[in-house]
């Protein structure tokens, strides 16, 4: 089966994967004890809530051609699918290596860029008409985060 997204549906997703990476940091954080790495878990949470905030209100300002719906889909198969996705492709639900704070930034990155390059192939299947430009702004969100990941994790090494 063939999936054709537009911009509602993608922000739909967005949100979930931003809900489900702040339960990552969040999560993370309970199981540290240094208050400092703990404390920076706790930020990484709060950027999450933040992005959900922005990508709401991004989805919020949609017109109604960016949410029509590109295939018959009287079932909201479609959208089930995506959340099936946000759930099991970025920021699933796994073991999270707690042992150490290098660990838990490198799953981390690992988890953002996972969310990158699933932003990039809904990308493809979002048209301009139907708001294609707009995932790119969630790119450079996630982007973000992977520099302030690498940069914790080489100070991290460097101590």
């Amino acid at each position: 089966m063939m999936y054709d997204f537009n911009a509602d549906e993608v922000f739909e997703m967005a949100e979930k994967i931003e809900i489900n990476g702040a339960n990552f940091y969040r999560n993370a954080s309970g199981n540290i004890s240094d208050p400092k790495s703990k404390q920076l878990l706790e930020e990484l949470a709060a950027m999450e809530d933040e992005h959900l905030k922005t990508f709401s209100e991004m989805r919020r300002q949609l017109t109604d051609k960016e949410k029509e719906t590109m295939v018959f889909d009287p079932e909201n198969e479609t959208v089930a699918y995506l959340r099936a996705l946000a759930d099991i492709r970025v920021f699933f639900e796994k073991e999270i290596d707690t042992s150490s704070m290098e660990e838990i930034l490198k799953d981390a990155i690992v988890a953002e860029k996972d969310s990158i390059v699933f932003y990039l192939g809904i990308k493809e299947m979002v048209s301009d008409e139907k708001g294609k430009h707009r995932i790119d702004k969630i790119i450079k969100e996630e982007m973000g985060h992977i520099r302030l990941l690498s940069k914790e994790l080489v100070n991290l090494n460097k101590k």
